[in-house]
């Protein structure tokens, strides 16, 4: 006796396959519907400001860690001979905050130390927060792109929750609400993590620059201590 597989009827090799169709990025989102592509349209617009924001600062705060070694020695020289001036000139032809605080001491030799100190840490606040400026924007972008996203996910879900609600539960007809709820998601997290990542990596940065700052504010402060 044959085995039963060996009589089964062979497929029809003519059966129609499985209808596959592609869609590109502008066709899911503008199936997301209203709300999707409003939403989508809010993410895009935080992420290139995320973007700008991050080369922006980026080039800001290397171009004010780049300190030449020998910028302090040759302060020290001038001071020491008691050329004043010509340490005035060198700070003024250096475009970095080190070089501006410096400056400021520079211009109170003569008052009290305290004076002197005091004066270098304004401007050195003031340098700092002109480095953290769209910091905070951009960490606001870091935490407002996810929750807009999982906005568009809640409103897709109701919108499919309401079509289901109607009684249609074709597949067509709950696609709207499911391409909205996963395309904004996808957006906000994509636009988050950038974000996110780079308000870290700017800080890191920042920090390194501050520390760059208070180092030459002690050397230069020793520099005046030092005896004639």
């Amino acid at each position: 006796m044959f085995p039963l597989f060996l009589f089964q009827p062979a497929q029809d090799s003519t059966s129609t396959a499985p209808k596959q169709v592609s869609f590109s990025l502008y066709d899911v989102i503008v199936s997301s519907g209203t709300i999707g592509i409003i939403l989508t349209l809010i993410m895009v617009i935080m992420g290139i400001f995320a973007i700008y924001i991050l080369i922006e600062r980026y080039l800001t705060i290397q171009r004010a860690g780049k300190v030449d070694e020998s910028f302090m020695e040759r302060i020290r020289a001038f001071v020491q001979s008691g050329d004043i001036e010509s340490a005035l000139n060198l700070c003024r032809n250096t475009d970095t905050p080190v070089a501006r605080l410096v400056a400021k001491g520079l211009q109170r030799i003569g008052k009290p130390l305290e004076d002197i100190h005091s004066a270098v840490q304004n401007v050195g606040n003031l340098e700092i927060y002109k480095l953290e400026k769209r910091l905070s924007l951009l960490a606001t972008i870091s935490g407002a792109a996810p929750m807009t996203g999982f906005l568009g996910t809640v409103t897709g879900m109701i919108l499919s929750f309401m079509t289901m609600a109607g009684g249609d539960v074709s597949t067509a007809a709950l696609a709207g609400g499911i391409y909205q709820a996963l395309i904004t998601t996808a957006f906000g997290l994509v636009v988050g993590i950038v974000a996110y990542i780079g308000y870290n990596s700017l800080i890191a940065s920042l920090d390194r620059v501050v520390f760059k700052m208070e180092a030459a504010t002690m050397e230069f402060m020793d520099l005046l201590q030092e005896p004639a």
